[in-house]
């Protein structure tokens, strides 16, 4: 188990160019459906939980599931097998930066990257407003959870078009979805 959970965040550090947010759909599809480690909903607590801890994402999400699936053992290797292939590459990008100093080589590879950072980042928030707001990777409009496509709309328009601050956004939208599906009777 230890050694799954290394190798598979090993993967996930490895392709997890642009940021912990690109890593999250890379997670998914280790733990969710590859493994089965955890479930879809569990998974988008954890995403959660994730954000909202101090520290990137991506390393928050490898610890946590590592927690999960194998106590602090796992934990252990889960972040050690994530963060190691980014040392490693960062290292080895340092080492050829300074030894040849070509920046605009490495500027237009890095270039390069970008349109596919932005199709894994649109790919994870789809993935989790289609959890939150249908309760599955289905589009079924009878299991549309109107009281969350109407939160999570104002959260996006709050912090788009106001500059909210996001720790207040989610925590206002929490207990606007706690008392409103109190009153509507959810």
């Amino acid at each position: 188990m230890l050694l799954d959970l290394f190798l598979s965040f090993l993967q996930v550090g490895l392709f997890s160019v642009g940021g912990g947010y690109v890593a999250i759909p890379l997670i998914q599809q280790q733990v969710v459906a590859l493994h089965g480690w955890i479930p879809m909903a569990i998974f988008n607590d954890l995403v959660t939980i994730a954000e909202m801890t101090p520290g990137p994402i991506g390393i928050n999400a490898a610890t946590f599931v590592g927690v999960r699936v194998a106590g602090l053992p796992g934990a252990i290797v889960a972040s050690l097998g994530f963060i190691l292939p980014s040392l490693l590459i960062v290292s080895l990008l340092g080492w050829l930066y300074y030894r040849y100093q070509k920046v605009q080589m490495m500027q237009s590879i890095l270039g390069g990257l970008r349109p596919a950072v932005v199709a894994l980042i649109a790919s994870a928030a789809l993935g989790i407003a289609m959890q939150a707001v249908f309760g599955s990777a289905k589009l079924l409009l009878s299991e549309l959870d109107w009281l969350a496509l109407v939160l999570m709309t104002a959260a996006f328009l709050a912090l788009r078009l106001l500059k909210w601050n996001p720790i207040l956004t989610m925590l206002l939208c929490g207990v606007a979805y706690l008392l409103l599906g109190i009153v509507i009777g959810l």
